[in-house]
């Protein structure tokens, strides 16, 4: 049975994905800050489940969390506002997941960026996310990135294309259609 790692398990769209994995056969490692914010989900007592507190800054600690693992979900994404430092953390974090994916021996890094907007003028929000993609591929591991064209495609977007091998390899930063896109990074 293959285990999926989720780094943002407590969060929107990986407390939703979680069972999803769950109903698709998988077993689940969540990574997170807070173990005790996933306390009294219905999924979380499930014996496939392991909930590990992870530390993404520490890349030794993250190599050992993501190890047997075969797919992880990244859906980790600062919650600041102000100035550019959340920009500059959220590249250093996806930085540090990617090396320590490679050397836990992850095969695939799945993203969940931002709106599909591509070139110059981005928000920079926008711009931050497309940073992260570029960080999650720069070692080698192979990114699939999912993105939408509006606001409203979080979750859904996950849950019609998340699931390791729903999207079809080779892509670069194609479209797949009007309401989603994905993308592999290789």
């Amino acid at each position: 049975m293959k285990r999926i790692a989720i780094a943002g398990a407590t969060g929107y769209i990986g407390g939703r994905l979680a069972p999803r994995l769950l109903e698709a056969g998988y077993s689940l490692r969540c990574l997170v800050r807070s173990p005790r914010k996933l306390e009294g989900r219905d999924w979380t007592p499930d014996p496939r489940v392991e909930v590990w507190p992870s530390d993404l800054d520490d890349h030794t600690s993250l190599t050992r969390d993501l190890s047997g693992c075969d797919v992880a979900y990244y859906l980790v994404h600062s919650m600041m506002s102000s100035d550019r430092a959340y920009a500059e953390h959220d590249l250093a974090l996806a930085l540090t997941f990617a090396a320590a994916a490679r050397d836990a021996g992850v095969g695939r890094i799945i993203y969940l960026g931002g709106l599909g907007e591509m070139g110059s003028g981005l928000s920079e929000h926008l711009e931050s996310r497309r940073h992260v993609e570029t960080a999650l591929a720069s070692t080698g591991v192979p990114v699939t990135v999912l993105r939408g064209h509006d606001h409203r495609f979080g979750f859904g977007l996950v849950r019609d294309h998340a699931l390791p091998g729903a999207v079809p390899a080779g892509h670069d930063h194609a479209d797949l259609g009007q309401h989603a896109l994905s993308t592999d990074r290789d």
